[in-house]
């Protein structure tokens, strides 16, 4: 079992910050279309294999309020540039967390410990799996999720995210 680095397509800078700020707080689902191939592309220049594709989760209450959930809609325009499947129900948010957005590192580890659960019945095993975010800035996200993965049998656990923190 193993845990790999995260693989991002782009820095967290303009215009990508913008893209991804309309994307979770105004809206902005149709940045998708336009993000949708270099997502593709980048996966293709990291080299990265996966048999899963399985979005970080928000809390139910967020995405009623959302209306989406931003790594799921990543996830699927990925799988299908990809050809791979998008798992949109293995991982659930069991805790409704604070936002991240203006945490240290510490806290944010501490905010989500333990947030995370796999659906029930879900097994994993032998499979390598790959965590879809938007932005990567600490990992605690994509780690407490790894975590509840492995426990449930995936072989590896790799991250990729739209962007990273510089």
């Amino acid at each position: 079992m193993q845990v790999n680095p995260v693989r991002s397509a782009f820095l967290f800078e303009e215009p990508i910050r913008g893209a991804i700020h309309a994307l979770k707080y105004r809206g902005g689902i149709q940045v998708i279309e336009a993000l949708a191939t270099p997502l593709r592309e980048a996966w293709c220049t990291l080299d990265m294999t996966s048999d899963l594709l399985i979005p970080v989760p928000l809390h139910k209450r967020r995405e009623a309020r959302r209306g989406y959930n931003q790594a799921l809609v990543l996830a699927q325009a990925l799988g299908s540039q990809l050809n791979l499947r998008t798992a949109s129900r293995a991982l659930q948010r069991v805790r409704d967390t604070a936002s991240q957005t203006r945490l240290n590192r510490e806290v944010r580890h501490r905010n989500v410990a333990d947030a995370f659960a796999v659906f029930p019945g879900l097994d994993l095993t032998g499979l390598v799996v790959t965590l879809v975010d938007d932005v990567a800035t600490t990992g605690a996200t994509l780690n407490a999720c790894a975590v509840v993965l492995l426990e449930a049998g995936a072989k590896a656990v790799n991250a990729f995210t739209l962007a990273r923190a510089p």
